[in-house]
């Protein structure tokens, strides 16, 4: 089989069924897969997706004295921004762009530390880039670790019951995974650590750079406005690592086929662009699974992409060496043929067989 077949650690109901096709676990059996894989006393293996979820635990007593306490019009529109916009697109130019594609390259390390840290520490990079691959690998297909044919929850506990790297690997495909992760700077394990601890990601280098990320962040808006920024911000990126964990689901039709004429051209999978993914991060996520390693998504005028005005700055700047933009590859193989195309007939289906045979 294929590296990317077998990297990740199959849930216990299985990536398919007897017959070969999707999966679909009840609730019951998906709640039971992430209470077992987020037990660390069964197995210490399970550290890293505990891990993740502690992160959000310890934002919500933020929120919740947000809500209770500092709660105005002011911080609202600043937890909006915060939340909705800088903790989107930085998802989507860290995790997403460069992280997993490797669209840009960071000129030295110095600003890929910048660029990590440019928000509060959420999303441990290695659950979030192995199974992008495969996700893009599979993409709605048996074994996509956020299949949205299997539901809502399926996607929502992705994190744990489907992402994480399998426990079994052999130091082979342990190297392929190093390989995969060896850009982004995290601290990684050798074989004998990870036959340990079951993970890339080094327990006490993750931990220790996540305290250091919040205290520096809690001092620098404790600095700026008091407590009622630090929960007011704290208490947004609560929400995002909540509502980040829905976006899949809602970004591949939930489960359904939603493609919309000269506007999602890649119809080999069920992913959409959709508006307000698009404005506040960057996310034309039909456009991204067209060239999922292009620096910028949005192509087509009024697709506002600020993760790309991100990178491009940086560019300027000189931060960052290289990127790539596809934009005019998708002019010319799909835009400007589809609008030649449109002016010539009126016949909607065959608008749709030309997107689906380019696509394809």
């Amino acid at each position: 089989m294929a590296f990317l077949d077998h990297v990740l650690q199959p849930p216990s109901y299985g990536w398919t069924d007897i017959n070969g096709n999707l999966s679909r676990p009840t609730t019951s059996q998906i709640i039971v897969e992430f209470l077992s894989r987020v037990n660390i006393f069964r197995d210490r293996k399970n550290w890293l997706p505990f891990f993740s979820w502690l992160k959000v635990l310890c934002l919500i007593p933020f929120f919740v004295s947000f809500a209770l306490y500092y709660m105005n019009w002011w911080t609202l529109i600043c937890a909006f921004i915060y939340g909705m916009i800088v903790m989107g697109t930085h998802g989507t130019i860290w995790h997403h762009r460069y992280c997993t594609h490797r669209a840009y390259k960071f000129r030295n390390r110095f600003w890929r530390f910048i660029t990590q840290n440019l928000t509060i520490n959420v999303i441990p990079e290695e659950i979030y880039v192995i199974s992008h691959h495969v996700h893009h690998y599979k993409s709605d297909q048996p074994g996509d670790p956020y299949n949205a044919e299997a539901g809502f929850l399926y996607c929502f506990l992705a994190d744990v019951n489907h992402q994480p790297i399998a426990k079994n690997l052999n130091e082979q495909q342990y190297k392929r995974v190093c390989y995969l992760m060896a850009h982004t700077g995290v601290a990684g394990n050798s074989f004998k650590q990870y036959s340990c601890w079951g993970s890339y990601a080094s327990p006490v280098w993750a931990v220790l750079s996540w305290i250091l990320n919040w205290l520096f962040w809690f001092l620098v808006f404790y600095l700026i406005g008091d407590l009622a920024l630090v929960t007011c911000l704290f208490g947004a990126a609560a929400v995002w690592a909540i509502g980040v964990r829905t976006f899949n689901y809602e970004g591949h039709g939930k489960g359904k086929t939603q493609h919309r004429n000269g506007v999602d051209f890649n119809e080999y999978d069920k992913s959409i662009n959709q508006l307000w993914p698009g404005l506040v991060a960057g996310e034309w996520h039909n456009n991204h699974h067209l060239y999922p390693r292009s620096a910028r998504s949005g192509f087509k005028p009024r697709q506002i992409d600020l993760a790309w005005y991100y990178i491009k700055l940086m560019s300027w700047l000189g931060a960052v060496s290289y990127y790539r933009d596809y934009k005019q590859k998708f002019y010319d193989d799909y835009y400007l043929p589809y609008n030649k195309l449109k002016n010539k007939t009126s016949d909607t289906s065959t608008l749709t067989n030309y997107s689906h045979a380019k696509s394809t």
